[in-house]
């Protein structure tokens, strides 16, 4: 059997500034944004440069009660992960285009790590997983 995770909702309170965040402050790549007519809603799919893996799904809040979870999906704890191939490289340009960075960066037993926030206050680790963490041999295959 083979199964991949594809796609994490991450909700937004507007697609235009989430595409904008996403694609000209993370360099994300913006895969597709297409409009459903039938649900008034488009389809707005981000992801890291050359990944293989999930991508991440925009979705804007429909419902009053969905709004208390913009830029608070997980609770306040790092809700999304991205590894990079040159952490310093990315910290670095991150920071000079404004991203902020609420934990500094840090040598860990797995690699590198610092922590930032998207421009609704989701938490992520930035990470360099060493070569010999079993999540980089996945990546890397």
């Amino acid at each position: 059997m083979k199964q991949n995770l594809v796609h994490i909702a991450l909700v937004v309170k507007d697609y235009d500034e989430a595409i904008d965040f996403y694609v000209n402050k993370l360099q994300f790549d913006l895969v597709e944004d297409t409009y459903q007519p039938e649900q008034d809603k488009r389809w707005v799919v981000v992801a890291p440069p050359n990944s293989t893996g999930a991508a991440i799904l925009l979705a804007r809040a429909s419902k009053p009660e969905q709004l208390d979870f913009i830029g608070n999906q997980a609770g306040g704890r790092v809700f999304l992960f991205l590894n990079t191939d040159d952490f310093w490289r990315d910290y670095e340009r991150m920071r000079s285009v404004g991203i902020s960075f609420v934990r500094e960066p840090k040598e860990q037993d797995y690699g590198w790590v610092a922590v930032f926030e998207d421009l609704y206050g989701n938490k992520w680790d930035l990470l360099q997983l060493n070569s010999d963490h079993p999540m980089a041999k996945r990546i890397n295959q």
